[in-house]
């Protein structure tokens, strides 16, 4: 017997593989990430600060040789008051052949998700842009915002690598 979706459809194969995803927390909401774009995570230090950067772009750190820009995603999101705690972490991300560092409040854990558990994000008409969200899940109780990372940093109003379409 084929296994159905909640539309009453059957499933494929495809619908039926996790993936793994490393959530976090920024404010109040909970984010979920692919794992295989994550490097390492790191405590939150104090970058070195990059004249006319975007105020997002919090400045570079020299991660073992390579310099690497540390982009706070709380900002970016315009999340209200940013504090820094000992909670306050860097995601090592690995994307399109570049290493960037975001802020988050806190690493939660490590999930498996199914196509079929990831719901699409709802129409907002325009009133703000959704094209970075891949879909929206729940995991015992808990709603995340399921993030296409590498499409996000990519993004030219990211300013974090040139031309990404020249260069590919």
């Amino acid at each position: 017997m084929e296994a159905m979706t909640q539309t009453g459809n059957p499933t494929s194969d495809e619908d039926l593989v996790a993936n793994e995803y490393l959530t976090f927390t920024l404010g109040c909401e909970e984010y979920a990430i692919d794992i295989l774009k994550v490097q390492e995570i790191r405590g939150y230090e104090q970058p070195t600060l990059i004249a006319n950067a975007p105020p997002f772009i919090k400045g570079v750190i020299n991660l073992r040789g390579t310099i690497v820009p540390i982009v706070d995603m709380r900002i970016k999101f315009n999340l209200g008051k940013i504090e820094y705690t000992p909670f306050t972490v860097v995601i090592i991300l690995n994307i399109a052949g570049r290493v960037i560092g975001t802020v988050v409040d806190s690493v939660s854990d490590v999930i498996s998700l199914t196509p079929v558990q990831v719901r699409p994000a709802p129409d907002f008409s325009g009133s703000f842009d959704t094209k970075y969200i891949l879909g929206l899940a729940t995991v015992d109780g808990r709603m995340m915002i399921v993030t296409d990372i590498e499409r996000l940093m990519t993004s030219a109003d990211m300013e974090l690598i040139d031309d990404a379409s020249a260069s590919s």
